[in-house]
């Protein structure tokens, strides 16, 4: 919870100034189920299989172009053609997201999860049998659809379970996990691919995830948490959208929640354990693992909140172009890698192409395992020398970096491969496209959730759709923008484009704050229509 009632959104106590400790935020309640209490073990079992099911999403997305030279030969795919599939394949995600996050709230996360899985498999078992560039093409929209919802519901039940001072650090397991699937993947997939046959590469896909799904299935329990006070929802809808209404229902929110869950004790901290250690669950299992948790309110509104979202919190606008244009730089990457590097002076056949991408995983897990604990860290440091108050602002810093390696890593591959560089040369590169990628989107996601965690699921649906589709725009234009300006001109183009974009925190360091204040009656306004929040 804010320290003043008129704090603005993400302003939070975060260390004592009494004892230095650590201040949990969101504060959880006293209720054992609440996902904020539960324990370690519980927790890690949760994590443990979203996870599982992140990393096989990212294979499933990512290794396409490793049968390209296979496909080429038994389909008569073309670059072009394999460009408007991976454009499809955007075009599903970013479809896919609009669609199902919003039954998360009326339904739970359970579900969802689940039908992620089965359209995954689904598409999968379509992807190991086609035998046409129709096929080639639906297929690839379908897995699409199926992985839609990876890179949204797992940020929302990261929110679900863990506090402000550990985002970073999720964050970045989550895009190390992303990092082994996409890259990983590909690198296991060329192996299939020369000794079995690119149909095998889906097959195995298969046999993994219809395995997830049945772990899923049995082990992942519901991460949706209402508060119920009194038998009376704290969730209540707004009874209407006057900014007077909108203040009356926020601060009597924040007041029984309050009331509920702190009022007759001190912040909940660090050094006072509160999660339910050696507290067994009440909640019999076969509730525990209900197929659906509903919840109460109306949904239909967050068909369309994302759309007004983006244009009216500075915070989501910066996540989504950073996320966006950096998931489309990748993807041209991997793409010009794919299909340039099959050819003279490298002759790399699928195994080769596949080891390609060892090189971004290496970029990548440096900057997940190293810089984004390292962010957390600062921040409680940061929120200490500032009387314990924490603001999202103070993880920026650490973004300015990333733009820098990011840039540094497109001239190196574009300009290299441009000139038939030693292929040692262009998998530098990547790796240092990579490992300033992983920390220019880490501080992006956290510093989102950080400012409005209430709405993080309507946020990420906007950031997630604006990311695909500058990534569909961009790779069904990729082969005249190609031939038009040639490999080394476009990758400086890109590389001087993203310089600029991800310079992003440098205003929001200096009006960042003043955005938040501004964007607070809207905040107050859509937190109010969630079937589930909590009070900050």
């Amino acid at each position: 919870m804010s320290t003043e009632h008129h704090d603005p959104p993400g302003t939070v106590l975060l260390s004592s100034e009494q004892s230095g400790s650590i201040i949990y935020q969101p504060q959880p309640s006293d209720d054992p189920e609440d996902p904020l209490n539960w324990s370690a073990l519980r927790k890690c079992v949760n994590l443990g299989l979203v996870l599982s099911y992140v990393l096989l999403t990212f294979v499933v997305l990512d290794i396409p172009p490793v049968a390209y030279g296979q496909l080429v030969e038994d389909i008569g795919i073309t670059f072009q053609l394999s460009n408007v599939a991976t454009a499809l394949n955007f075009a599903g995600l970013a479809i896919g997201g609009v669609l199902l996050i919003p039954f998360t709230y009326r339904y739970g996360r359970r579900p969802i999860y689940l039908i992620s899985i089965a359209v995954q498999l689904a598409a999968t078992i379509w992807a190991a049998r086609i035998t046409s560039k129709g096929e080639y093409l639906a297929s690839s929209m379908l897995g699409g659809l199926g992985g839609a919802i990876s890179e949204t519901i797992v940020q929302i039940t990261i929110v679900d379970l863990v506090f402000v001072h550990q985002y970073a650090t999720m964050n970045g397991v989550f895009l190390v996990t992303q990092g082994v699937g996409a890259y990983l993947g590909p690198v296991a997939a060329g192996y299939i691919v020369q000794s079995q046959g690119w149909r095998w590469m889906w097959w195995w896909c298969v046999i993994f995830i219809a395995s997830t799904l049945v772990l899923v299935l049995l082990f992942f329990e519901e991460t949706t948490y209402v508060a119920a006070i009194d038998g009376v929802p704290v969730a209540a809808s707004p009874k209407d959208d006057t900014d007077e209404s909108v203040r009356k229902d926020w601060q009597e929110v924040n007041t029984l929640a309050n009331t509920a869950s702190i009022s007759t004790t001190p912040p909940k901290s660090a050094s006072r354990p509160f999660r339910g250690r050696g507290v067994m669950s009440s909640k019999p299992l076969r509730k525990r693992l209900a197929l659906v948790t509903h919840t109460e309110g109306p949904i239909k509104h967050h068909f369309l909140a994302p759309f007004t979202i983006l244009f009216q919190f500075p915070a989501v606008a910066y996540t989504a172009v950073t996320v966006g244009s950096v998931m489309s730089w990748m993807a041209v990457i991997i793409s010009v890698a794919a299909t340039r590097m099959i050819g003279p002076p490298y002759n790399f056949g699928p195994s080769a192409i596949g080891l390609i991408n060892l090189a971004p995983f290496v970029g990548q897990l440096i900057s997940g395992l190293l810089a984004a604990p390292f962010s957390d860290k600062c921040i409680v440091k940061m929120a200490r020398r500032n009387g314990g108050l924490y603001e999202p602002e103070m993880r920026l810093w650490l973004a300015l970096p990333g733009a820098v390696l990011v840039s540094a890593g497109i001239f190196m591959f574009g300009i290299g491969i441009a000139h038939n560089a030693h292929w040692g040369v262009l998998t530098t590169g990547i790796a240092i496209f990579a490992s300033g990628f992983t920390l220019a989107l880490d501080i992006a996601l956290a510093y989102l959730q950080d400012c409005y965690p209430n709405i993080i699921g309507d946020a990420l649906v906007i950031v997630v759709f604006a990311r695909n589709g500058i990534a569909v725009i961009i790779l069904f234009y990729l082969s005249p923008w190609l031939d038009s300006m040639g490999l080394q001109n476009m990758f400086i183009m890109i590389g001087v484009l993203s310089f600029v974009i991800l310079l992003a925190p440098l205003p929001l360091l200096r009006w960042g704050k003043q955005a938040r204040i501004m964007t607070t009656k809207n905040y107050q306004y859509h937190s109010l229509r969630q079937p589930s929040r909590r009070a900050m």
